[in-house]
């Protein structure tokens, strides 16, 4: 059996590789998506105080701190008992746009732009941010800016565009002055157009490539996304919706009670876990969560340019979810123009120039639970704390784990497609890149460990015989 390694993936968040084993005649018989760092976030945060955790978790990682920031202060509302009045929700809420229309843009344009602007058979040497900075320049300033739009909204609220310091428990620490509203509504409509640039750029590039995107990486599975009380899209604050492979309802229920309804399974091959359903148990019961998730869990959006696109998006398959890995490109730009159309909807509101900010009831709970809708999908921080408020237990379940059963089915789907008779160009092992790709990982946010690290030393002789193994 001959075997392949891709190591390390790229153009990512992390490190992973990726295994793929070949039989006798050259075709692929299974394939490894394998996350192969390690953090331990859980365990570092043991004996904190919980309110250092709204600080603490953005260094998880610096594409999405803002999603840790946000859902380790929902967490801290809970354990002290103190809900946020309305001003400090919406702010919370326009510091989560500004991430995820920061981060949904570098995706498209810088992350999988190369493979779907420049194609997956493009010279590696020219598939990159430099390159479709010479193909198309002035479509790479544009989404430059659109990331700068994102970037501005976190800084102007949080002090820094990285890791800011902004919501605290039962609130946030800082009020909006109207030159700031002003300033960002300033920027509104560049954003917006680039938005759209982009969604005409996918929806081009996807009728030009429909053969592909209905071989590449398309299965059923259940999708998982935040809705509001009346089915819509949610980001910041709702209730969990679970359907299944045809839509049908599996669940409804609120992030606190998550662990009632989602369990996580190791695999020897990767120290990222694997969630799935309960009631359905494992793999019956995974499923994916992000942008194609939520898309496929959300009845409307709830602003018009976006309901316009989701109209569209639902008809690809009117009968059911929609399942081509591919079109998560698509989802993400819709939830881009959803979260800029959203930003004016929150600048409009009175209540984002008050100074009530913050809920001072300090009636301390045992636990509290955050959760939100990151980029990349469902994010859970999960707080234990003993009298003396220190963190007696951490569980985090971000998004990238909750698709890990889904960037590995993708992976080993592609390979099965494209690799035959033995022919492996860089063209195709850079689609079995691509299917990782498309879920947009974050790898160093979903690393960690219940109980003890395993560490295993194997010596080989230069033969390549196993001479001794160690394991700790």
């Amino acid at each position: 059996m001959r075997k392949i390694t891709i190591e390390p993936v790229t153009r990512i968040e992390g490190h992973a590789k990726i295994t793929i084993y070949l039989d006798e005649q050259g075709n692929v018989d299974h394939s490894y998506l394998h996350i192969n760092e390690f953090r331990g976030f859980e365990k570092f945060c043991e004996g904190r105080m919980f309110f250092e955790m709204p600080s603490i978790t953005p260094r998880i990682c610096g594409i999405c701190p803002v999603s840790h920031h946000l859902a380790a202060a929902k967490a801290a509302d809970q354990i002290v008992n103190a809900p946020p009045p309305r001003p400090a929700r919406l702010l919370r809420e326009l510091m989560h746009m500004g991430q995820v229309i920061q981060s949904h843009g570098m995706h498209f344009f810088e992350l999988a732009g190369p493979d779907l602007l420049l194609g997956f058979d493009a010279p590696p040497e020219k598939r990159n941010v430099v390159g479709l900075i010479q193909a198309n320049r002035e479509v790479a300033l544009q989404a430059i800016r659109l990331r700068k739009f994102g970037q501005r909204i976190i800084e102007i609220l949080g002090n820094r565009k990285v890791h800011p310091n902004f919501a605290v428990p039962g609130g946030v620490n800082k009020a909006l002055t109207p030159q700031e509203r002003d300033e960002i509504l300033g920027n509104y409509a560049e954003a917006l157009a680039t938005v759209r640039a982009g969604l005409a750029i996918m929806k081009a590039w996807a009728e030009e490539h429909r053969a592909d995107i209905e071989k590449f990486a398309v299965f059923p599975s259940g999708y998982m996304g935040m809705v509001t009380p009346q089915g819509g899209l949610e980001l910041y604050e709702g209730q969990i919706r679970l359907v299944g492979p045809r839509g049908e309802p599996w669940a409804d229920f609120q992030g606190q009670d998550y662990l009632t309804h989602i369990a996580e399974r190791v695999e020897a091959w990767s120290y990222l876990k694997f969630p799935y359903f309960k009631p359905r148990g494992y793999p019956a019961g995974t499923y994916r969560v992000g942008p194609l998730g939520r898309l496929n869990v959300a009845a409307q959006l709830g602003t018009p340019l976006a309901d316009a696109e989701l109209r569209a998006f639902k008809a690809i398959n009117p009968a059911g979810p929609v399942e081509n890995t591919l079109y998560y490109h698509l989802a993400r730009l819709i939830e881009a123009l959803y979260c800029v159309e959203r930003v004016h909807v929150l600048l409009d509101d009175p209540d984002i120039l008050s100074s009530e900010i913050l809920n001072p009831r300090r009636e301390m709970q045992p636990r509290g639970v955050g959760v939100l809708e990151a980029p990349r999908g469902t994010l859970f921080h999960d707080y234990w704390v003993d009298e003396d408020s220190k963190l007696e237990r951490v569980n985090l379940i971000v998004a990238t784990g909750n698709n890990n059963w889904a960037m590995s089915a993708a992976v080993d789907s592609v390979a099965k497609t494209y690799i035959k008779n033995g022919e492996v160009r860089e063209g195709i092992l850079n689609r079995v890149e691509a299917a990782v790709r498309a879920y947009d990982p974050c790898l160093s946010c979903s690393t960690h460990a219940l109980g003890q690290m395993p560490m295993q030393v194997q010596i080989f002789a230069p033969d390549g015989e196993l001479q001794a193994e160690l394991v700790r």
